[in-house]
Parts: structure tokens; sequence; C-alpha cells
């Protein structure tokens, strides 16, 4: 395995990781309120975090969607409000590690950042709660940077179903089909991660461009209702679409599912938010897996799931999208933002072959920018900006 991770560090030298989804912004916010003198990341900070930048480079990242993700216990301008501070987060670690990071808008951004040597900082807003059913809202957002959006998180909003919530629409409600179409003439990806299986059919429905799974795996291998159905991914070739494999155990290794209900209800019962990164909560999560030992995913776990997505959706449409620093555990050998050549030697020791894995890393993340980008061009010549409202849309439709 030595010889396989040597060669999987040479590759990612040529073609870097694009992750997906990493959720520092929010983890800056939650321990340091944005102080980045407390959390200066280009020192080590894996005592703190998940990532900073000698492991980001240690990894071979090329290219790293930074979440501007609020919690959807945020609403209203509280949530508009909450995702310009995270945007405002990722623009200062720009300025700050400039030799390090570019802020990055476009296909040629990150082609341009990956010839300087530089790691390209896209941002993806985590959850459609964000714009407070606003289209302007929407494009507001596009034009301070953001590039995809994630149109639920665990709750759903008032247009769309997500994964983890009652269904309520059956999918988007006609103004959730309007964001859609908004997103797609903006150019913003559609990111189907956190959506409900009827979400992902009608986006997929809807969509003129290629959607993206920022951080989702397989259903067929671990049924958890966050991963994607097989019959979701056997769509993504005729959209063009992305899905992102994620390593969070509790969506990868089937014997962390009930694992991890438990642990979050230790939290609930400490008054804790399951989703916290806040140092009292890593402590409780600390204690309760002392008593209880926690299944241990492993780079393996996640390789079954790439493996599974490739046979279905094939390996042009397949992404890596870690979610670091948005769960509080990972993979055993995948612990940091530093883990990516052992996936890779992984995937080596399964015969994939070096183009396969070029295009996981990099080539089919930022194919899937360019083709949104195209879309939008194409879509500008005869699509004005969407007047529309929910209360209009909606209310016709119900």
């Amino acid at each position: 395995m030595t010889d396989r991770l040597a060669q999987a560090r040479a590759l990612l030298a040529a073609h870097p990781v694009v992750d997906g989804h990493n959720d520092l912004p929010w983890a800056l916010r939650e321990q340091v309120r944005y102080d980045l003198n407390q959390r200066d990341i280009a020192l080590d900070q894996r005592a703190h975090l998940h990532t900073d930048i000698p492991r980001l480079r240690a990894g071979g990242v090329g290219a790293q969607f930074w979440s501007v993700y609020v919690p959807s216990s945020l609403s209203g301008d509280s949530a508009v409000s909450a995702t310009l501070e995270q945007i405002d987060v990722v623009r200062q670690l720009a300025d700050r590690y400039g030799s390090d990071l570019r802020l990055a808008r476009t296909a040629e951004d990150m082609e341009a950042a990956r010839a300087e040597g530089r790691i390209a900082s896209l941002m993806g807003a985590e959850g459609g709660h964000s714009i407070n059913c606003s289209l302007a809202t929407l494009r507001a957002l596009y034009e301070l940077g953001v590039r995809y959006m994630t149109l639920t998180h665990n709750d759903n909003t008032p247009w769309a179903d997500s994964a983890t919530d009652e269904p309520r629409a059956s999918g988007l409600t006609r103004f959730g089909e309007e964001v859609v179409r908004e997103m797609n003439r903006l150019g913003m990806l559609v990111d189907l991660s956190h959506v409900s299986a009827d979400t992902m059919r009608d986006a997929l429905r809807v969509s003129d461009a290629p959607v993206v799974f920022s951080h989702s795996s397989a259903r067929a291998v671990c049924d958890h209702p966050r991963n994607i159905p097989d019959d979701v991914l056997a769509q993504l070739p005729a959209n063009g679409g992305v899905a992102m494999v994620t390593f969070v155990p509790k969506f990868v290794l089937p014997q962390a599912v009930a694992w991890t209900r438990a642990a979050e209800e230790n939290l609930r019962a400490h008054g804790l938010d399951p989703l916290a990164t806040t140092p009292e909560a890593i402590k409780v999560h600390q204690a309760y897996e002392e008593a209880n030992p926690r299944p241990v995913a492993t780079a393996a776990t996640v390789a079954d799931h790439l493996d599974h997505m490739r046979e279905v959706a094939g390996i042009d449409h397949l992404g890596i999208g870690g979610d670091y620093d948005g769960t509080p555990f990972t993979p055993e050998d995948l612990a940091d933002v530093a883990g990516y050549p052992n996936l890779i030697a992984e995937l080596l020791e399964r015969r994939w072959s070096e183009a396969d894995l070029a295009k996981l890393t990099w080539q089919n993340a930022v194919r899937v920018v360019r083709d949104a980008e195209a879309v939008a061009r194409d879509l500008g010549t005869h699509r004005a900006p969407s007047l529309a409202t929910i209360e209009e849309l909606d209310a016709a439709g119900a």
C-alpha cells in the first residue's frame, strides 16, 4: 500500500481534489466568532478543526467549495444576514491567505488557481432558507460569489422537501421549480444533497443545467435518507450532473446509523444541538464515544460507495465532498483534509485507472461548473430575471 500511496500523491499533484463541501466557515463562527487570529489556518489546527492550509496541501486539494451554511433554525432575514456573514469570512480567508487561496467564480478561475499553485475557493449556500423565498436575494448571493445552493438543509423550506423532514410538498412546489429555473439562468449549480428523493426527481425534471450532489453517497450501499437512490443516480448521465461522495460515517457505514442516532439523542439530553461543533459539544461527543465505542468507517467504506455509484451513474458523474468540519466523526484513515491520498490509494488498489481517478478528483467537478456557465449564457439570451413570488405561484398551484 506504500507504493499505492506514493502513486496517489503523484496523481493528486497533477489532478488535485475539488472537494464539494467543507464547513470551516461555520466552525469558525461557532468556535471563535470568526476571529482568525484565534484559528490561524496557516498553522496546524488539528486540535480544533479538520481543516488548515498545511493539511489541505498534504491532502492534494486544488479547489474547495466552502459551505456558507446557516442552520435552518434561522429563518427570514436572520438566515440571510447569517449567510452574508459566512460569505464575509470566506472572503476574509482568501484575503488573509492569498498566497494559498484564490477566490473562484468560474471554471476558468479554478484552472487559473491550479496553474498558480493556489487552492481555488468557491462558495456554496447550504439550504434554500438562506434566500428567504426571494429570487432577488438568490441573485444577490450569486453576485457575491455563491456558485451552488443546496435546496434544503435538514428541514423543509416552504418550497422544497428535505430528506430528513416530513414531506409537505411532495418534492418541489411551483415556486421551487422557479428557483431551479432562476439558478439555471444565473449559472448557479442546483445542489441536491439534503433534499428528499422526490425533490431530487423534480429538480432533475425541471433543470436545464447539470445538477450536483455536493456531499451525498449511495442509498443502495447505506440506507440513509441523505443518500441518493439508484434511480436518481441513473439519471445523471442524461443530466450531466455530478454526485460527490461524502465521508460522514453515519451516511456511509450502515452500522453507524443507529449508533449516531443514540449519540445525537445524548447531545440533545445535554441541551446541545446535534450538529454543533463547539468545544462543549465535542467534549460531550468524546465522553459518549468512550462509553459506547462507535463503529468505525474507513477509506474502503467510502470506496464501496464509489464502486457502486460508478456502476450506476458512470465515471463521468462522480466527485468528492468530504463534509469536513461539518461532522464530529470521520473515517479513521480520512480523519481530516490531509486524508484524500488514502482514498485514492484504496481506489488504485481496486484497479481504478489514473484516467478515471483524474475525472473523480478534478475533471468532473470543473466540467460541471463550466457546463452550468454555458447553459446560463444560452438562457441569458432569452430569459429575463424572474420576478415571481412564492405567494403568486404557490397560491395559484394550491
